[in-house]
C-alpha cells in the first residue's frame, strides 16, 4: 500500500458522505409489502427476533440487536458461523430469525438457511442481491440494495452496511410506533 499525500481529502469525506445519503434516500422505493408484513410479524412474535449477519454485515445485525433491545422489541444476536457450529440451540419456536448479507449468498449463509427453513421459523432477510439464495429462501425480503460502495475499488462495505443499518433502524421506528414504546 502507497501513500498518495496529493488527495483531497474534505472531497473525498464529501463524496462518500453524498454516495451514502443517496443510497440511504433511495431505500424509500423499497420500502414495500415485505417490509410491511415484516414489521406486522415482528410486531405480534411472541419469541425474540434473532439477527444473523456474517462479516460486516454481523457488526450491523449486534447494532440492530442493541436498538431493538432498547426500544421494546426483544432480540438476539447470533453469528451465522457460530449458529453453523452449534449455536443454532439458541432458536426457539416462537423466534424469528432475521438474516443481513450483502450478497446473500456466502457459504455461511448457504449453510445456515436451510437450518432455520427446517426448524420452521419465520425467515426475514435484509439483502443487497433479491436473486440471492437468501432472498429466494426468505419469507419477507427487506433491499438494501445498492448501486456503489463508498470504496474507491468498490469493495469495502461502506455503502452498503449504512443501508443495511438505516433498514434496521426502520423496522426498529415503525416497531416503537406499533407498540406505543415510550
Amino acid at each position: 500500500m502507497k501513500s498518495n499525500q496529493t488527495v483531497d481529502i474534505g472531497q473525498i469525506a464529501k463524496r462518500t458522505i453524498a454516495m451514502e445519503a443517496a443510497a440511504i434516500n433511495d431505500l424509500q422505493q423499497f420500502i414495500d409489502a415485505d417490509f410491511e408484513k415484516a414489521v406486522e410479524r415482528i410486531a405480534r412474535c411472541n419469541g425474540r427476533l434473532v439477527v444473523t449477519g456474517i462479516g460486516k454485515s454481523a457488526i450491523i445485525a449486534q447494532k440492530m440487536v442493541a436498538t431493538f433491545n432498547s426500544t421494546g422489541t426483544p432480540a438476539l444476536f447470533m453469528h451465522a458461523a457460530d449458529a453453523i457450529h452449534g449455536d443454532l440451540g439458541m432458536i426457539r419456536e416462537e423466534d424469528i430469525v432475521m438474516c443481513i448479507s450483502k450478497s446473500g449468498s456466502s457459504a455461511e449463509i448457504k449453510v445456515l438457511v436451510p437450518l432455520v427453513k427446517n426448524f420452521g421459523n419465520t425467515l426475514i432477510a435484509i439483502v443487497g442481491n433479491t436473486s440471492s439464495f437468501l432472498a429466494l429462501e426468505a419469507d419477507f425480503v427487506l433491499n438494501t440494495t445498492v448501486s456503489k460502495e463508498a470504496c474507491p475499488n468498490n469493495l469495502a462495505p461502506t455503502t452498503s452496511t449504512t443501508a443495511q443499518l438505516a433498514m434496521g433502524d426502520a423496522l426498529a421506528v415503525c416497531l416503537i410506533e406499533w407498540h406505543g414504546f415510550t
